[in-house]
């Protein structure tokens, strides 16, 4: 059995939670969000990140504006959507629950 493939689709798992949790705080740019991901250890490259946040864009739960950059070509800048906030608050809930049942099982010898 693999362990790094294990690991990845555990993370794979939670990407979007992880992508709608670093909206909740504002628009974002997706190399910014890409900064958020890495800072807490969760490593996204925007191969990944770009489909992601076009799926969430196409489901309602994102939405984007153009702004003009000076060091280069208009950028792209995402945020949630009530729907998507509402769904957050949703995924916010069935994660606590998740974590609390895993820690039981894992915890108990």
């Amino acid at each position: 059995m693999n362990i790094e493939n294990t690991k990845a689709q555990m993370k794979k798992g939670v990407l979007e939670f992880c992508i709608l949790s670093v909206l909740s705080s504002g628009d974002q740019y997706p190399s910014e969000i890409i900064e958020k991901l890495k800072s807490s250890k969760l490593i996204v490259v925007e191969g990944t990140l770009y489909p992601l946040l076009m799926r969430l864009k196409n489901d309602g739960l994102l939405t984007y504006r153009w702004e003009e950059s000076l060091s280069g070509p208009p950028r792209k800048y995402y945020k949630l959507t009530p729907i998507g906030k509402q769904y957050l608050k949703e995924l916010k809930s069935t994660w606590s629950e998740l974590v609390e049942s895993v820690e039981k099982i894992v915890e108990k010898k």
